[in-house]
């Protein structure tokens, strides 16, 4: 099995907010085009509901989907059980060097002690949320920041890129 870097996607309100009633609960069109950037050509892994959540399939990436629902399955879903299964499903066929963990809160989770870095819309605002994200601990140190201002009603963002810190593993 060659080894490739995990990395974790996902955008968060100020207040830990990632998501509500199965979708996120803003609308910043720079973000969707930074995660279709980071994650064209790569595996994604994800829970069942962050799928169920998504438009359709989304072009050019592999869904592999994380459930224990054993009789659970969709058309273009690849479907496993446990992270070692996911990680086996990830590593076939993946010629880009990473894997993208693209959600939902557990998933996260589980993953995060397996990443080598997270990427982060970090939103400057409260929303309104029945999924939320803990801020990282120290074991991650930002590496780059990318400000946005607020324009219209779409709030002031952050594009934060973290790694784990040297010795943290």
């Amino acid at each position: 099995m060659s080894s490739h870097e995990i990395f974790l996607i996902y955008a968060r309100a100020a207040n830990g907010t990632i998501g509500f009633e199965n979708r996120l609960p803003w609308h910043i069109p720079k973000d969707f085009k930074r995660f279709k950037a980071m994650t064209m050509g790569k595996p994604m892994v994800m829970g069942r509901k962050t799928f169920e959540s998504l438009p359709g399939l989304l072009p050019g990436r592999r869904h592999i989907v994380l459930t224990r629902h054993d009789d659970w399955g969709s058309e273009g879903a690849e479907v496993v059980h446990s992270v070692d299964e996911a990680l086996d499903a990830a590593h076939s066929d993946n010629d880009t060097g990473e894997i993208a963990v693209v959600g939902g809160s557990a998933i996260y989770d589980v993953f995060r002690p397996l990443a080598a870095r997270i990427e982060v819309t970090e939103i400057h605002a409260d929303f309104e949320g029945d999924v939320f994200m803990k801020p990282l601990g120290p074991e991650w140190v930002e590496v780059t920041r990318e400000d946005h201002e607020a324009e219209g009603e779409k709030p002031a963002f952050s594009f934060v890129t973290y790694s784990r810190a040297e010795g943290e593993a």
